[in-house]
This record gives C-alpha cells, sequence and structure tokens, in this order.
C-alpha cells in the first residue's frame, strides 16, 4: 500500500536517542511519498546526526538552537505554522516524560 502524501508539509523533531539515524530513513519515506519535510534537531540529536545529513535529504535547512533566526522564517514559530503535522522520532524517553508533563 502507497500513502500519498503530495501536497503536504511535515515538521520532523529529531531527539537525541541512538535510534536518530532511523531518523533519515523516515525522512525519505516521507519524501518519497510526496511530502514536504522540514526538519527540528536537539543539541543532543546533533551527536548522532549530523544537520547536514537532513538538509541533503530534504533541501531545507534545519532547525537547531544554533541555527534559528528571528530574522528569517527559520524559527520555531514559523516552522510550525507551515506545517500540517508534527513527527517526533525518534522520541526519547527524556522527549516523551517532558511532553507527558508539559516541561519546557
Amino acid at each position: 500500500m502507497q500513502i500519498n502524501l503530495k501536497g503536504k508539509s511535515i515538521l520532523l523533531g529529531v531527539t537525541g536517542s541512538i535510534s536518530a539515524y532511523k531518523a533519515c530513513d523516515t525522512a525519505r519515506l516521507f519524501i518519497k511519498a510526496g511530502a514536504s519535510v522540514h526538519v527540528v534537531m536537539t543539541p543532543s540529536a546533533e551527536r548522532f546526526v549530523s544537520k547536514l545529513t537532513f538538509e541533503a535529504l530534504t533541501r531545507n535547512a534545519v532547525l537547531t538552537q544554533e541555527s534559528e533566526s528571528w530574522s528569517s522564517t527559520l524559527n520555531h514559530i514559523d516552522i510550525g505554522k507551515r506545517c500540517d503535522t508534527f513527527v517526533i522520532a525518534p522520541a526519547s524517553a527524556n522527549t516523551l516524560n517532558k511532553t507527558l508533563y508539559g516541561y519546557c
């Protein structure tokens, strides 16, 4: 079964987990299904996979703590507005805990 995501925009959140490298395959599959993929990475995720890898896969700038810019649209407010859905993959135990309890 093939899923059609043509015209959809997905925000892929990559967290610091040994499974972070699998997010590359996730991004590739979303793109293959026709979606535009934008990536946001935690500082811990950058220890496992470089942002350059995701930029090459998605052909979009990657949002990191270091790359966030308020003089352009590469910031957490604007990137969230232009995406249809937000997927966190991998979702580390730390991220799940913070999400569950609403920690920033």
